[in-house]
């Protein structure tokens, strides 16, 4: 047989196998309408290992590991079915719906915020960024910031996530679990780190060199060729440039911003000493209720998926084929679990659509943990 004839014959076979996927589909969705009136979970590991026996057997060895692969993807694509289908009784989709429901209402303008750090911070700066007139507040650390926004103490509150230089900021990430609440808006920082002191004061006299961990990392390199020069881990930035300005020290240096320098009255003894021109570090704001406002065109997420070959291709691949984009994906080991992890994802895709909701909800249906942490706009 020539090539034309080959296909032919594929192109055959290619309609037999849409007129039984159509068929095979048709009578998942008449099992979910049981599953719904059972109150039934759509997935059922028993019945897809009994599947796979059976197609394993039939295929022979030399097509076992290919038919697997078919049938595991079937299966997903029953479920993504039966799951649109138990939608109407997705609490997600009822609660997406009702915070999208009033398209005229804008991220507000005011409103009490909560930062990580004290005045002249790069969280109370992004935070100036999003709102024109917020009433601030200022914690000690991240956590305190996610307990003032769960606590209703302040509506919202700024966190830094990530940097263009040193990427994940990890201990957010670690505390998104922990806490219950929605992200609204994201912005990007552009982030120009410079050394200040006492007025007066020289780089030659410089001995210790204070600021946050994330600064002192995007730092580096500065520091790599100032060995003689100790650095000291501080809370952030801004507490550290307001401690030199209270201290009597000559010595003493802190990585900072400009604006700090304004603000506590320090010389800038260099500036730009970020290794890289192009450092930006991206901030969310969090509030305790699921609030969609008008452009919101990311979404984020957290979920654990089974420990077994191929969780995370499967996943990926839902996204794939729904043309959404993934801008993030990160893993953070699961406490009390040895290699097991959780993931954490951005990807942009309209909230709006139903494509959308439909597998959230089949995400929602289908993972052990599953957390929906918001839909939102970025600004830049």
């Amino acid at each position: 047989m020539n090539l034309n004839e080959l296909r032919k014959d594929i192109t055959e076979i290619d309609v037999q196998l849409v007129q039984l996927f159509i068929k095979r589909m048709n009578l998942a969705a008449e099992i979910a309408k049981s599953k719904i009136q059972n109150n039934q979970p759509v997935l059922d590991h028993a019945r897809e290992r009994e599947v796979l026996n059976l197609v394993a057997e039939l295929a022979g060895e030399k097509m076992e590991s290919y038919s697997k692969r078919l049938f595991n993807t079937l299966f997903d694509l029953s479920r993504a079915y039966q799951n649109q289908l138990f939608s109407n009784k997705c609490q997600l989709a009822e609660q997406i719906k009702t915070a999208t429901c009033d398209m005229t209402k804008h991220f507000p303008l005011k409103a009490s915020v909560a930062c990580q750090g004290t005045e002249g911070s790069y969280s109370q700066q992004a935070c100036d960024k999003l709102f024109s007139s917020p009433r601030l507040a200022f914690f000690k650390d991240f956590e305190s910031v996610f307990q003032a926004v769960e606590k209703g103490l302040c509506e919202y509150g700024i966190l830094p996530v990530e940097n263009s230089l040193t990427g994940t900021v990890i201990p957010i990430y670690d505390l998104m679990e922990k806490y219950k609440f929605y992200i609204v808006r994201s912005t990007r920082l552009k982030i120009n780190h410079t050394l200040l002191a006492k007025k007066g004061v020289a780089l030659a006299d410089i001995r210790e060199i204070i600021s946050q961990e994330q600064a002192i990392k995007q730092c580096s390199q500065f520091i790599n060729n100032h060995p003689q020069i100790k650095v000291t881990l501080f809370s952030n930035t801004a507490a550290a440039a307001k401690y030199v300005a209270d201290s009597g020290r000559t010595d003493l240096a802190a990585i900072s911003s400009e604006t700090c320098a304004q603000l506590y009255n320090l010389d800038i003894l260099t500036d730009n000493i970020q290794n890289r021109e192009n450092n930006y570090t991206r901030f969310i704001c969090i509030s305790k209720d699921l609030k969609i406002y008008p452009g919101a065109n990311k979404i984020s997420l957290i979920l654990s998926l089974q420990h077994k070959p191929g969780s995370l291709g499967t996943l990926l691949g839902k996204f794939s084929s729904l043309g959404f984009n993934l801008t993030k994906l990160e893993s953070r080991p699961i406490t009390g679990k040895d290699f097991e992890f959780m993931f954490y994802f951005d990807f942009e895709a309209p909230i709006y659509s139903t494509e959308t909701v439909n597998l959230l909800c089949e995400l929602v249906g289908s993972h052990d943990k599953f957390i929906f942490l918001g839909s939102y706009s970025e600004n830049y």
